[in-house]
């Protein structure tokens, strides 16, 4: 199965009454899982890569995007409808590398911009973007993190209706109670809150901070118009917790080989492909898409 549209698979959510995962992949052994995970369960998926993280000032070695984007062929041989998502840039030159190189969705960050620079920005990846086929998602109002406190500003109805309308974008990301990389407890989401910006944006509404919101809930996010969630943050550390309970049991000079790269039970690296792919399993079962591969709608462009 191709490379599938987001229209399609937002759309295809909403009247299904299903929320789409984006399970963000960091790695092969991350991208694989989230792979192996929908094709397991019958599920449509998003998946992709940070454009954030890849250009983090913190790195110390620069990334070449074409090995990350390279990835993509699996997707297009998958059994499951898949998007490729490049998440939370708010770099034009890398949105156009992103673009260039097969990801057919991409999300503009509103982290470190001003409102008009944001806009600005946004009109320019939207103009870019639709010109080759690829949706763009952006985002109305600042989530909260586990690393800050009191930064929230939850979305405006009237400011994301007219941010959508002026932009022309095909999903807007909101903060209604979410909160950015929560590594313990749970986020409260404003039902209410999410309820006025469903009734002012026709447009399929994206929650991030996946990890610490309540999947309980997610009949009732699907019925006031979410249409993707996004997890990062807990994949992350349930391939640590693996990686780190294999490699307790290496010591030099053993063999390193059964440990790293050969696959076997020892193998750290397996370890932790495994136990993300157990974790996205559950991700696509409590937001209701697991069994929506079947008789799903698509285009055989991946056209946005």
């Amino acid at each position: 199965m191709p490379i599938i549209s987001p229209r399609n698979m937002l759309e295809d959510a909403g009247q299904r009454g299903y929320v789409s995962c984006y399970c963000e992949a960091w790695n092969l052994e991350s991208f694989e899982a989230a792979v192996e995970a929908a094709e397991e369960t019958g599920s449509p998926i998003i998946t992709g890569f940070n454009g954030g993280f890849l250009q983090h000032s913190n790195r110390r070695l620069a990334e070449n995007l074409s090995f990350y984007a390279g990835l993509g062929q699996a997707l297009r041989e998958s059994r499951a409808p898949t998007v490729f998502l490049f998440n939370e840039t708010d770099s034009l030159e890398q949105v156009g590398r992103a673009i260039d190189l097969g990801f057919n969705a991409v999300m503009v960050d509103n982290e470190h911009l001003e409102m008009k620079s944001y806009r600005q920005l946004v009109k320019r990846v939207v103009r870019l973007a639709h010109a080759a086929g690829v949706s763009v998602e952006a985002a109305v109002g600042r989530l909260d993190s586990s690393r800050r406190s009191r930064n929230t500003v939850v979305t405006d109805p009237k400011a994301a209706r007219d941010f959508a309308e002026e932009t022309g974008i095909d999903a807007l990301g909101v903060a209604v109670g979410n909160i950015h990389i929560l590594t313990r407890g749970k986020a409260t989401i404003q039902l209410g809150a999410l309820a006025r910006i469903h009734e002012a944006v026709d447009l399929p509404l994206v929650l991030h901070g996946g990890t610490g919101i309540p999947l309980k809930l997610a009949p009732r996010f699907a019925g006031l118009g979410v249409r993707k969630i996004n997890f990062g943050t807990i994949l992350k550390q349930v391939y640590l917790k693996a990686v780190i309970r294999k490699l307790e049991f290496y010591r030099e000079p053993m063999n390193p080989h059964p440990f790293m790269g050969m696959g076997g039970p020892e193998d750290a690296m397996t370890a932790g492909r495994s136990a993300v792919k157990r974790k996205i399993i559950e991700l696509l079962r409590a937001s209701g898409s697991a069994g929506k591969s079947r008789g799903f709608p698509h285009s055989k462009d991946g056209a946005r």
